[in-house]
């Protein structure tokens, strides 16, 4: 029995995927920052209890500094999975482009996290432990690791013009 899919996607869903190229991007970089900070906050926030969004306060502040956190992830989240339902809708999904989009979230939120709001601005630490050094090298490796990976996908999907004859 013949399949009626075709793995070579037609002619008018590449146009509508080039056309939307920047949307696929735009759509996996908000879900990427949302679900890393979603991981952020339910894994050390509030199952190992390692810190709050603000620790240099009450445990109160940090509770309401960490709900405050977690609204705004989720509305990177939703704003993300909105762009994510729109490009369904209209056939432009780029499943490749959209992943290297959230490795591109992911990435660059966790390396401003781990370099802006853990030692620039001082909010909080990883973990409060005598050497931060392995947790730090951890937590920005991976980071960068995660964004480099998205960033390649992204050139690697980026839309081709036709050339020129």
């Amino acid at each position: 029995m013949a399949s009626t899919h075709s793995a070579v996607p037609p002619p008018e869903r590449v146009a509508a995927r080039d056309a939307r190229s920047a949307q696929n991007a735009w759509s996996g970089v908000l879900f990427g920052v949302g679900l890393i900070a979603f991981c952020d906050e339910a894994v050390f926030h509030q199952l190992l209890h390692w810190h709050h969004f603000y620790d240099r306060s009450t445990p109160d502040v940090g509770l309401v500094s960490d709900g405050v956190f977690h609204a705004i992830s989720w509305f990177a989240t939703i704003a993300g999975l909105f762009l994510f339902a729109d490009l369904r809708r209209r056939g432009a999904l780029s499943p490749l482009r959209w992943w290297g989009g959230v490795l591109v979230g992911a990435g660059a939120f966790q390396l401003y996290d781990g370099t802006i709001q853990h030692k620039v601005l001082g909010l909080h630490q990883i973990r409060y432990v005598p050497n931060l050094l392995v947790y730090d090298l951890i937590w920005n490796i991976t980071a960068a690791l995660m964004l480099a990976a998205g960033i390649i996908v992204l050139v690697y999907t980026r839309r081709r013009a036709p050339s020129a004859k």
